[in-house]
């Protein structure tokens, strides 16, 4: 049979501080300095300093929305598909199987290269394009033309 194991409480009645150093010693958090982030500016701040040497003050720059544009864009497959419904809108031109799209009507700024592309489409007025979509327009038979900065 195991022999029963006494406890430290047991063995400390009748003195003070029970073995912790003084009389609130093992009473809520005084033993380590207080709860959570407690001293983090004041006993602690060795220990917060080599955990997280950024923890204090102002790190970085965040631009006002207001200043932020976002760049318009548009692929070349979404260009294919709805080539047809621009005809209708009269913001494309139709002239045998050439379409002809003025980019600044639609105003995108950007024609990025992602899809397939089957149509004969010439680009007029085009801020910037990706080398791929440029390609991609090529070799359907299509042209870009950029507009003039």
């Amino acid at each position: 049979m195991r022999k029963r194991k006494s406890k430290k409480i047991n063995k400390m009645r009748g003195r003070r501080a029970a073995g912790y150093g003084f009389s609130a010693g093992h009473r809520a958090s005084g033993q380590r300095g207080g709860k959570g982030m407690a001293g983090s500016k004041k006993h602690h701040y060795i220990k917060v300093m080599q955990e997280n040497p950024r923890y204090f003050g102002k790190h970085g720059f965040k631009r006002p929305q207001q200043l932020v544009e976002e760049t318009q864009i548009i692929n070349v497959s979404d260009l294919d598909e709805t080539v047809d419904q621009l005809v209708e809108k009269g913001l494309a031109e139709k002239k045998g199987k050439t379409y002809t799209i003025d980019m600044t009507r639609l105003d995108v700024d950007k024609v990025l290269g992602s899809g397939q592309i089957s149509k004969k489409i010439k680009l007029v007025g085009v801020k910037a394009i990706s080398s791929g979509a440029e390609k991609k327009i090529a070799a359907a038979g299509g042209s870009v033309e950029m507009l003039e900065a």
